[in-house]
């Protein structure tokens, strides 16, 4: 491509929201051009979300090995190639990356390599190769870096986050894990499954304090469990490197203690990528570390938009490709309900896994709401006896007089593939009539929906 080209659309990173951003804007017959400094597909599909599933697939057969016995199969000398696992991820990685490009080429996309960054509102350069060009609409699709704190220096080795977590091939024999958020119960689930003494360090009273307490306790059952050391209201002094090993120094309520291990995964949360892009050039000021955006993910400067990590709304790449589409659907003047980050799902692959969307019970009583909560453990599931994956319940939020559904919070094996039930249920505004009225199918883990409608309503069957 020659330099010095005009665009309709040029979008800066190649992330969920920037590609799916492109592939839309292709569809749409935007000339479009995607700009990407490393690989295709973002931390997401080369770092984050993609690898890190395919490491817990690798976890949930071994840990379902080791249960053999409950099964009636005998398994002996198990050998867990933590390596041969990484391989397998990285290849997922690559499959995935060729199949983004493929798309944005069909899509008649073209895709630059470099650095991009803003020279005035509507014109960017990319270095290295010192290219111009020139946009009517830009989207910044930067996404956002793992945050650091002082007392946990990164080294890449020892002392790590998720970017070199990723790929490292041998399994720590005990790991200190610093947030526990998504990503520390993630790694949590994976470096036990394959035996690491593992102890998670949370500041805040509870683990994932951003879903509904009942399921917070509930997952820290789970984990404590299977053998996971968890130290909430406790933040982190420092850290000495010795022979080999390192020692940290944790303060609890009770006190200050020393954890020792040989490898430390800080995951305490995302800032923003704002550095380095020119927004000096366009008047857009980065407010603690994130890009500003109005209900129509446009910046302060008309025509640039931010989509994903980069804002700071809801760290999801669902949300991220849910943005791009809307963006570029808003330049071509079709006109969507605004986006309702209160309802957009959230996916914790933790071992049991984790998935809810709207209020918490405690935010809706503090909304003044009348509710009713309807639950179902799955305990009483024929298909998670069946399974003998009967840890964990349905959870629903619901107004008492309407039965309209306010949030959806699901703890178990699977229950991320049981949430669009849920979503697809408040999207048509439908209630606990028709959640609980509709037939499924049995033996199904998704009866369990059903039962927890018809519980918000003093009906339940099974339980």
């Amino acid at each position: 491509m020659s330099p010095n080209s005009e665009y309709d659309i040029a979008i800066i990173g190649s992330g969920p929201g920037g590609y799916v951003a492109g592939i839309r804007a292709g569809q749409l017959g935007f000339k479009t051009v995607v700009i990407e400094k490393a690989e295709l597909g973002g931390i997401c599909l080369n770092w984050g979300c993609i690898p890190s599933k395919a490491l817990l697939r690798n976890a949930e057969v071994l840990s379902l090995f080791k249960r053999a016995a409950e099964f009636g199969i005998t398994v002996d000398n198990i050998d867990a190639d933590f390596s041969k696992g990484v391989d397998r991820s990285r290849k997922v990685v690559d499959r995935l990356t060729k199949g983004i490009a493929s798309l944005l080429k069909n899509n008649e996309v073209d895709v630059l390599s470099g650095d991009a960054h803003f020279t005035g509102p509507h014109t960017l350069k990319i270095e290295p190769g010192d290219i111009a060009i020139k946009a009517k609409n830009i989207i910044i699709s930067t996404g956002g870096s793992p945050k650091t704190i002082p007392p946990l220096p990164i080294d890449g080795e020892m002392v790590v986050t998720y970017m070199q977590a990723i790929i490292q091939r041998e399994v720590p024999k005990a790991v200190v894990i610093v947030g526990g958020g998504a990503i520390g119960v993630e790694f949590a689930s994976i470096y036990r499954a394959y035996g690491s003494d593992v102890t998670l360090v949370e500041m805040l009273p509870r683990i994932l304090p951003n879903e509904d307490d009942e399921i917070s306790k509930h997952l820290e059952r789970g984990l404590r469990k299977r053998g996971i050391k968890i130290l909430t209201n406790s933040r982190v002094l420092g850290l000495a490197k010795l022979e080999g090993y390192a020692k940290i120094q944790v303060e609890k309520e009770a006190g200050v203690i020393e954890l020792d291990c040989d490898r430390v995964l800080v995951a305490i949360g995302i800032q923003g990528n704002v550095d380095g892009i020119g927004l000096e050039n366009i008047g857009v000021q980065p407010k603690a570390g994130f890009i500003q955006v109005n209900e129509n993910l446009e910046t302060s400067t008309e025509g640039v938009y931010a989509i994903g990590d980069v804002t700071g709304q809801l760290l999801l790449a669902h949300v991220a490709s849910a943005q791009g589409i809307y963006v570029v659907e808003k330049i071509a003047g079709i006109e969507n309900p605004k986006l309702n980050y209160i309802d957009m799902p959230k996916a914790t692959y933790s071992s049991p896994q984790v998935a809810s969307f709207g209020l918490t019970e405690q935010q809706a009583r503090d909304k003044g709401r009348d509710v009713i909560i309807g639950k179902f453990p799955l305990i009483a599931s024929g298909k998670a006896l069946a399974l003998g994956e009967t840890e964990g319940m349905v959870k629903l939020v619901t107004e008492r007089t309407s039965g309209e559904l306010l949030g959806a919070h699901l703890i178990g094996s699977e229950v991320t593939e049981l949430l669009w039930g849920a979503s697809m249920t408040r999207m048509l505004e439908g209630t606990t009539l028709e959640m609980g009225g509709m037939v499924y199918s049995h033996p199904t883990l998704s009866e369990a929906l059903k039962e927890a409608a018809l519980s918000a309503r003093g009906e339940a069957i099974h339980v």
